[in-house]
């Protein structure tokens, strides 16, 4: 059973992005940000019609690769054994409903990977397992595209996942949610194409952000994904691709060809 959690949102409201906590068919105002100190405005606006941007643009994303067994084994590899880092630039983040714009002239092959998004809320640098989930501001759904060709010509994957539009998060951060066993679904255009949990990852979250800490210093706002579950495949122009998180909800985005006339921004809002 998911526990109930506060969930925020961010939003375009008179031309500007704003903060505010959900509560039921309304959105509560907050200021500053929920990463500080903040309170509610007083002003409330109906969520539905809002303009949703991405919950957050950290200063970095940072990633674990091969967290789920069944999706290494997809790819022809094991798990390491050492938890997998790799990061994701700020410029690749958008939020619901913009444009995933698939840079055709340089990867025919670009893929899906619907995962669970920590997002930081207090600052970690060399924390341990028991320390870690102190530092937890809450969750969001992410969608890790990669350009798979160009991953394997380059033997390495800040380029294959570092494209523009590379990193839907949203709809929402859900604060006081339990992470350990949220189904993780995908589908492209209504087809189902990943259905996991979060029970199934190989290294817990506790265990990824201490990992993380003893490298680089997480800050509040950042983001870590946590690993796909087994099903990605590909996106092609003119597709829908539908992220769905336990407890957190529906991340949607319409997939474009980054050169077509039609190509919208970036969306980070």
């Amino acid at each position: 059973m998911v526990t109930a959690a506060r969930r925020f949102v961010r939003f375009l409201h008179d031309g500007q992005p704003r903060y505010g906590l959900v509560d039921g068919t309304e959105v509560a105002v907050i200021e500053p940000h929920p990463f500080a100190a903040h309170a509610a405005t007083g002003d409330r606006v109906p969520l539905a019609g809002l303009k949703l941007l991405a919950p957050v643009i950290p200063s970095k994303i940072v990633c674990i690769g091969k967290n789920y067994a069944d999706h290494a084994a997809e790819l022809g590899g094991e798990v390491p054994t050492d938890p997998l880092l790799f990061t994701k630039p700020s410029s690749s983040v958008i939020g619901p409903g913009e444009p995933i714009r698939l840079p055709l002239d340089r990867s025919d092959e670009i893929h899906h990977e619907a995962e669970l998004a920590v997002v930081i809320g207090a600052l970690l640098q060399r924390v341990s397992p028991e320390q870690a989930m102190a530092g937890v501001f809450g969750y969001t759904a992410a969608n890790d595209v990669t350009a798979r060709d160009l991953q394997r010509r380059e033997g390495q994957w800040f380029g294959a996942k570092g494209f523009d539009s590379f990193c839907p998060l949203g709809p929402a951060i859900a604060s006081g949610l339990d992470p350990s066993e949220l189904s993780v679904r995908c589908s492209v255009d209504g087809e189902l194409r990943q259905d996991g949990t979060t029970a199934e990852m190989v290294v817990g979250i506790a265990e990824m952000l201490s990992e993380i800490s003893q490298v680089m210093t997480l800050l509040p706002a950042d983001v870590v994904l946590t690993g796909t579950p087994a099903g990605v495949g590909p996106l092609h122009p003119g597709q829908t691709v539908r992220v769905e998180i336990e407890g957190i909800g529906v991340l949607e985005n319409p997939v474009v060809d980054r050169n077509a006339p039609a190509d919208r921004g970036n969306g980070q809002g």
